[in-house]
């Protein structure tokens, strides 16, 4: 079979989750026999390609890229159904010709490669890496920080959270200015901005269109995701999300799997300070202030901190961060190379994933069990799945700096702790595995289409 993975970015230059995931399935289906071909982009305002597809090789996998520098958005609609790229990915289609399109992501690509596939006739999956699907901002986060359940039905929240995006991200206009106020005003001002919208003589401006493509948004994608034959969700908490929120296609929960040596854990030196660590984004929603936070109360000496990840992606985030750290031993170690993922959880006791978001199995945790070093999460579900509190890990209240700082005191005051948890830590599923899964859809849809 040849299938076509698109995603919204891929390596060298971006190697996240959703990326690692991608690049794991498409090396597995060449093991398994079968032609894999990526559709990647670039982000508009990164450095602009040559022309707008371009293509290259990663590991012997075959890389088309889009480049939206050359179709950059000018609308909210447009970065979730952005009609002027549909005959762009129609070209595409017909030249690779594949036989199922397989969309791990769609942000850059957006809907309408749906669209492209369906015209062609082109039968699709999803694999469900987050909550683009019904979301605006893919987390489930509320404007004020809170957890959500997914759209209002007066899409209000949605419009909350649109404009908490544009202020953190210091767009000039009315949505930055205000917020100069507090975040748990947003709702109020979004309801007060829809109103105003639907006033004679606004119906028809420029307000009136951001609500309307605010307000829309779920229900054009959603409609767009029917045509999914399949779809996969690697918890059963992100199933139950989608299907709340009105996903109409056939939901299969499949594990993502890992490829990493599971060698048990050495055992740490008596009276060593414990090693935790943090590996990913070091962003709000990921949670990195919170574990700055918690483990500068600890008494010193007793621990380290050692936290891997780009400084660059919220420089002054960063700033802060470090200006909390001073004096303590904490240790910004910068990225690594996937490949070294296994050495840099060997030097670490406890890996600490303090999201404030709902988290869908990143694959750091997955690694970290299976490398049997025990894990931190917050409670929340997308990473509760894995975890059995006090055996492989320790859950902490989401977003409560004391409730984490109990989890770590006890860590460091509990002698043999360590020792007795990693040998209960383990994580056995690999990536060939959840390819084989994989290629099972695929072939029964293709039956399907054949009878």
């Amino acid at each position: 079979m040849k299938i076509a993975l698109f995603v919204h970015c891929f390596f060298p230059d971006h190697f996240y989750g959703t990326e690692t995931y991608t690049l794991e399935l498409a090396r597995n289906l060449v093991i398994l026999g079968h032609e894999p071909i990526v559709v990647s982009a670039v982000f508009q305002g990164e450095a602009k390609r040559k022309s707008a597809i371009t293509s290259y090789e990663y590991l012997n996998i075959p890389v088309h890229c889009l480049d939206k520098n050359f179709y950059p958005h000018h609308t909210v609609r447009e970065t979730y159904y952005q009609a002027n790229i549909l005959e762009l990915h129609k070209q595409m289609l017909s030249e690779i010709k594949p036989d199922v399109v397989h969309v791990t992501h769609l942000i850059n690509h957006t809907a309408t490669v749906l669209d492209a596939a369906k015209e062609l006739g082109i039968p699709t999956i999803a694999t469900l890496t987050d909550f683009f699907g019904f979301c605006f901002n893919n987390r489930l986060e509320a404007a004020d920080g809170s957890l959500c359940d997914g759209p209002s039905a007066d899409r209000t929240n949605c419009m909350a959270c649109y404009l908490k995006a544009m202020g953190v991200s210091g767009q000039a206009g009315l949505a930055s200015r205000l917020l100069g106020a507090s975040p748990s005003v947003l709702p109020e001002i979004a309801r007060a901005l829809c109103f105003v919208s639907r006033l004679p003589g606004m119906r028809h401006g420029s307000l009136a269109r951001l609500v309307a493509d605010i307000a829309e948004r779920p229900n054009i994608l959603l409609k767009r995701y029917a045509e999914y034959r399949a779809a996969i969700a690697p918890t059963q908490f992100l199933r139950r999300a989608y299907l709340a929120n009105g996903l109409d296609a056939p939901l299969h929960v499949m594990h993502f799997g890992v490829d990493v040596p599971r060698t048990p854990q050495k055992t740490p030196k008596v009276g060593a300070p414990v090693r935790f660590g943090y590996i990913g984004q070091i962003t709000p929603h990921k949670g990195t202030d919170l574990l700055v936070d918690a483990f500068v109360r600890l008494p010193p000496g007793c621990a380290e901190l050692h936290i891997f990840g780009s400084e660059d992606q919220i420089p002054e985030y960063v700033s802060e961060l470090k200006k909390k750290a001073a004096g303590n031993t904490i240790f910004f170690q910068g990225t690594f190379p996937k490949e070294q993922l296994a050495d840099v959880l060997s030097r670490i006791d406890f890996l600490v994933i303090p999201s404030r978001w709902y988290e869908n199995s990143p694959l750091v945790l997955l690694n970290s069990l299976a490398t049997h070093t025990p894990v931190i999460v917050s409670d929340v579900e997308g990473m509760t799945e894995f975890v059995e509190d006090g055996k492989n890990g320790f859950v902490f209240r989401r977003a409560d700096v004391d409730d984490l700082e109990r989890v770590l005191r006890r860590i460091v005051q509990e002698p043999g702790l360590i020792r007795r948890m990693s040998e209960h830590t383990e994580y056995n599923r690999t990536t060939r595995e959840m390819t084989e899964e994989v290629v099972l859809v695929y072939k029964s849809i293709i039956k399907t289409d054949a009878q």
